[in-house]
């Protein structure tokens, strides 16, 4: 005959099934059968072939399990910041092989004792944590959880090998919450290097066009010295070529003629939005006039500063 197994629900085994006949019981590995006589407790069957004469008042009681075993246990409590959250928590635990007795007969179900535990401890401990804590400290959290149930079930012969918190559900309109949060967050993040990528590119444009600038300052620079020096060779020439001429007459050659190309030039180019006042030829005159007395106060400074 077989004796059925007890699965934690039961109020007795806590092991597998086992096979019995007239005589003898075979024992499954891993596992151990309670032989009471009479009623009392008698002696352990391990593993293997056991005598167990039912006609002399043996009987096989039940049968402990030397497996890790595990239970999954759902909690819901409240947090600190007022947020209900569902908690999963697993517990793995074994029997302790020395204790198998106590294991056996102290507690008619303990599976419901490790829940009550449980219970007890989570509801204990979260409510003094905000949501956010919760998440952060789930290590600790399991961590007391075993301690407890190690302290509470080591007495009655359980080993408690493990304790994990696998899952943390709050409610659905808090998850969404905490999204948008989350979202919102990462939303500023990114504009604020967008904002550090336009500043960079600004920067640089600023950089680029001061650069830009400078190099176009130079190069007219050296084009108005060879300006300059070019007149200047001109002017000499002139003067040495023919006779009678100063050099404020050929200066005043030079703009006269620098002043009908660019009218050429204005006359030739459609989209030109260049305007000369007053535009007169007579004008030129006076134009190189003010240009002397430029020249002529400038020396005069740098000669007498005060």
């Amino acid at each position: 005959r077989h004796l059925q197994a007890h699965n934690f629900e039961d109020d007795t085994s806590i092991g597998p099934p086992i096979t019995t006949w007239c005589c003898f019981a075979c024992v499954p590995h891993a596992s151990v059968a309670i032989i009471e006589k009479w009623g009392k407790f008698s002696k352990l069957g391990h593993a293997g072939f056991n005598w167990a004469f039912g006609c002399l008042g043996d009987k096989i009681a039940g049968s402990v399990s030397l497996r890790v075993q595990q239970i999954s246990i759902t909690v819901e409590t409240k947090t600190k910041d007022n947020v209900f959250v569902t908690l999963q928590v697993v517990v793995q635990y074994q029997v302790i092989e020395s204790a198998i007795y106590d294991a056996f007969y102290r507690l008619s179900n303990p599976s419901e004792q490790i829940k009550s535990y449980v219970f007890d401890v989570v509801r204990a401990s979260v409510p003094k944590l905000d949501l956010d804590e919760v998440f952060e400290q789930k290590e600790e959290i399991a961590l007391a959880v075993k301690e407890e149930l190690s302290k509470v079930m080591g007495e009655f012969g359980f080993d408690i090998i493990q304790t994990l918190l696998t899952d943390i559900n709050p409610d659905e309109k808090v998850k969404n919450a905490m999204n948008d949060i989350n979202a919102a967050q990462r939303q500023r993040v990114a504009a604020t290097d967008r904002a550090e990528a336009e500043k960079i590119l600004v920067v640089k444009a600023a950089e680029a066009d001061a650069e830009s600038k400078y190099l176009s300052g130079v190069g007219i620079a050296r084009q108005r010295k060879a300006i300059v020096e070019g007149l200047q060779e001109s002017v000499t020439t002139f003067a040495d070529s023919v006779e009678g001429t100063s050099a404020k007459d050929v200066m005043d050659l030079v703009l006269v003629t620098q002043y009908f190309d660019t009218l050429k030039d204005l006359g030739s180019n459609s989209k030109s939005n260049t305007i000369f006042i007053p535009h007169s030829p007579g004008s030129v005159g006076s134009v190189a006039s003010q240009v002397r007395d430029g020249f002529m106060q400038g020396k005069a400074f740098e000669l007498n500063p005060k």
